[in-house]
């Protein structure tokens, strides 16, 4: 018993709790067995002795090495380049306090894991990117066996405080690693987790969870999220035409600056106007934008142009996407802009659905507020289409070489007539990325 259950356990300071524990009672057994005249007790006593000083001596000398171990292994992490540029926005209660804040997400988690309890009594499950662990929280609500809740960074620290203030620190294990280097002691029947980034795919936190669920979820375990679909639709509004105002105003801005600098310093910068004018059409023209549209915004039927299956997905299958798009007019109108977004729905499986009506997730225009919002890719100059129109294409989706989690879209698009199948607009190629 002494060694399985230090061999299973999870969160060091249970380790040296347990360690002192036995110490104080196999003491008390010796002292028990020395008021006895009994050579034999006696006898017994001084084995326990001896087993007592033993176990302790090697569990303290086993907990130290392990904690020096995992502390050099989360400091080598944290000098990692995908710590900075990453993992370290987490750490913060700020950050978790958005995503807390999220009533839509929060309520979709919450609702998809309590009105399917029949998932999770009993269950072993695994919470990956656990933050400050609510999920983990409401999956032994639930009526969960067992749940681990792995989070990469220092926020973990709170996840535990969270846990052991809501009474659930027998039930919730937080692990403070990353989950590719996480060694469960058994496998789980449910994996849970909110992964998603803008247009679902930045951040590539799915990465984490398909490596999850290949080494640790039960043959027809069920994942929560278990689909999920990516959106685009053209748009118009005022905010999206002042971004090509912005850049304007920015190069302007500019060509001042370098007059003065020149006037007063005898300095000429004009040789880097031309990098200047491209760093600021980057910024404000080829970078995709956060945006909460309304659904009058949208001036075009949106386009489901990618869906997955997360249970079966590779992640070599989301390293480049390349699909065609077809969007009709709902009207006579500008299009300023592209939108993009997702929805996740949380189904179960076929063996074992949720209850219906299934959870839906839906991040797109006119749905609500999210922290996700929508990725607005701008079109400039706005095009002009009629109701019978039709706007259309085909996007490419890649991941950054220089950043894996982040994204490159490039959307190449006409004006198509629908009835005769002439192109009045276009092809135009917009290149964008999402950061």
């Amino acid at each position: 018993i002494i060694f399985s259950v230090f061999g299973v356990a999870g969160d060091r300071v249970e380790a040296v709790w347990f360690s002192f524990t036995l110490k104080f009672v196999l003491r008390g057994l010796f002292c028990w067995a020395r008021s006895s005249n009994c050579h034999r007790r006696f006898a017994v006593s001084q084995g326990f002795r001896e087993l007592s000083q033993s176990v302790s001596e090697s569990m303290a000398q086993s907990m130290a090495s392990e904690l020096s171990r995992t502390e050099e292994k989360q400091e080598e992490f944290e000098r990692t380049s995908d710590f900075a540029n990453y993992f370290c926005t987490y750490e913060y209660l700020y950050h978790q306090k958005q995503m807390l804040e999220d009533q839509r997400r929060m309520s979709a988690y919450h609702d998809a894991i309590m009105k399917n309890k029949h998932h999770f009594q009993g269950k072993v499950v695994l919470d990956v990117g656990a933050g400050t662990g609510v999920l983990s929280i409401w999956a032994a609500k639930a009526g969960a066996r067992k749940v681990y809740g792995v989070e990469a960074t220092k926020v973990a620290e709170h996840a535990r405080s969270l846990v052991s203030a809501n009474g659930l620190a027998d039930v919730v294990e937080i692990i403070c690693a990353k989950m590719e280097e996480v060694e469960l002691p058994e496998k789980v029947d449910i994996i849970i987790s909110e992964w998603m980034g803008y247009f679902l795919l930045r951040e590539s936190m799915l990465d984490s969870v398909l490596f999850a669920r290949d080494r640790w979820l039960k043959p027809g375990g069920i994942l929560y999220p278990n689909q999920a679909k990516i959106f685009i639709a053209p748009v118009f509004n005022e905010e999206s035409t002042k971004k090509n105002a912005q850049y304007q105003e920015a190069v302007q801005e500019w060509i001042g600056f370098i007059r003065r600098t020149k006037s007063k310093y005898g300095i000429d910068l004009e040789c880097l106007t031309a990098n200047y004018r491209n760093e600021q059409m980057d910024y404000y023209l080829q970078t995709a934008a956060w945006v909460d549209f309304s659904s009058q915004d949208v001036v075009g039927k949106p386009a489901m142009i990618y869906e997955f299956d997360v249970g079966t997905v590779q992640i070599s299958d989301l390293l480049s996407l390349s699909m065609d798009f077809s969007c009709p007019m709902n009207s006579d109108s500008r299009i300023s802009g592209i939108a993009g977004w997702f929805s996740v729905q949380f189904e179960g499986s076929k063996a074992s659905p949720c209850v219906k009506p299934f959870v839906d997730l839906d991040t797109g225009p006119g749905m609500g507020y999210t922290h996700w919002g929508q990725q607005l890719f701008v079109i400039h100059p706005a095009l002009m289409a009629s109701r019978l129109d039709c706007f259309a294409g085909r996007v490419e989706i890649t991941r950054r070489k220089e950043n894996q989690r982040l994204l490159n879209v490039k959307v190449t698009y006409s004006i198509v007539n629908a009835r005769s199948g002439n192109v009045t607009e276009g092809p135009i190629t917009g290149k964008y990325q999402i950061q």
